[in-house]
């Protein structure tokens, strides 16, 4: 059976999570594996074409990674009817325009997340795609998290019983740059004119992971900080912090399950991963992090007793035990680059499409207003006729 041959313009190669995840970890494995193997037995190997403004570095990527092509000319590589679909991990403030200009050309789309910086030009790319009858699809990493794949197996099991808080924990110190110590995240990510926040950045994350794991959101309660007023840039200068550094939601799920997510670059992490999320249930209770989960079930739980006045001997990390390794899981970009692929070559079913992309963007612009207007905010269905329809398939 012969090989087949996908053509793929990678816009934003360059950056930490376009280059790491995505073309190393993600196109160059997959590459390296011989092409995504689809249901017949076939495969279909990947073509890049690495798209940046320095040509320097950009050719030295390709041919670090045994890559062929290259080029400056995103104009042209989007133009180019040889290749089929359009991947974008730069800006996030660029994003809406490159992906409608991809989106015009009959490209398939996939794409970093957020999809755009409101929710209304979010929407505009989504009816775009839709009226163009291209594939879509954005990036939901976390969900492929072995951390996260161990606490949906004890979701699905019924190992929770019925299902009623999250409490989520995210991030760490990232310095400031002014004493000695590098910031190890680049200064846009501080400043609200760039695209900077720690809302927009994460909240879009939660939305997928709080939808596909514990219940869609329906409600949401925000706070955001900026606690570090002043940071240093990459050229050694210090700038205003114009964005929140920190933000602490409270989410109302369906089902009744609320989850409580805080979120900071502006914390030490005493805990055992950089995130982490505890479940509790009528039948048992879950703490996973990014790769490991211990359950407590109800036969199991201790029976602590409260008293100030004496040293607490009990050791209550010993009443846990770890859910075991009972899969092998693959880099979880990877994964879902494999899924898109397939979903594109072969129709194979997919539901991480940019619909589910402008949901969390919807989630952010919620959390604004409700650290703005200081009050709950509720969040409606996605108003996409086309969501809509898939939602009730």
């Amino acid at each position: 059976m012969s090989q087949r041959t996908l053509g793929i313009v990678m816009h934003g190669i360059t950056g930490r999570m376009g280059l790491n995840q995505h073309l190393i970890r993600s196109v160059a494995a997959i590459r390296a594996q011989g092409g995504v193997p689809l249901s017949d037995g076939s495969r279909v190997q990947l073509d890049p074409i690495l798209v940046g403004r320095n040509a320097d570095k950009v050719e030295a990527l390709a041919k670090t990674h045994g890559i062929s092509r290259w080029t400056t000319d995103l104009d042209a590589a989007i133009a180019n009817p040889d290749d089929t679909i359009f991947f974008d991990a730069a800006t996030t403030q660029m994003r809406p325009e490159l992906l409608e200009k991809a989106i015009a050309t009959g490209k398939h789309i996939y794409c970093e997340k957020p999809i755009a910086t409101d929710f209304a030009k979010a929407l505009r790319i989504c009816e775009l795609a839709d009226a163009k009858g291209v594939r879509h699809g954005v990036v939901q990493d976390k969900l492929f998290l072995p951390g996260l794949q161990k606490l949906k197996f004890l979701r699905d099991s019924g190992f929770f019983g019925r299902m009623l808080s999250v409490r989520g924990e995210f991030g760490y110190w990232v310095f400031e740059g002014d004493w000695g110590q590098a910031p190890q995240r680049p200064s846009w990510n501080y400043r609200s004119e760039d695209g900077g926040g720690m809302i927009l950045d994460m909240v879009c994350h939660w939305r997928y992971v709080l939808d596909n794991l514990f219940g869609e959101v329906k409600a949401v309660s925000c706070l955001g900080a900026t606690h570090i007023p002043a940071r240093v840039d990459e050229r050694g200068k210090s700038y205003p912090a114009t964005a929140d550094d920190s933000a602490y939601a409270t989410f109302e799920l369906e089902g009744g399950v609320i989850a409580h997510i805080n979120m900071s670059w502006c914390v030490r992490v005493y805990r055992d991963d950089l995130v982490t999320f505890q479940v509790d249930g009528t039948h048992g209770s879950a703490v996973a992090g990014l790769t490991d989960c211990v359950m407590q079930a109800r036969q199991g739980t201790p029976r602590p007793v409260w008293n100030p006045d004496q040293k607490q001997t009990h050791d209550f990390y010993a009443d846990w035990q770890p859910v075991p390794d009972t899969a092998v899981y693959d880099n979880g970009f990877k994964t879902q680059w494999e899924m898109f692929i397939r979903h594109v070559v072969e129709g194979a079913p997919y539901k991480y499409t940019l619909h589910e992309g402008a949901k969390g963007v919807q989630l952010v612009e919620c959390a604004l207003e409700s650290w703005r207007e200081r009050r709950w905010v509720d969040v409606p269905p996605l108003p996409l006729k086309a969501a809509r329809a898939q939602a009730a398939e």
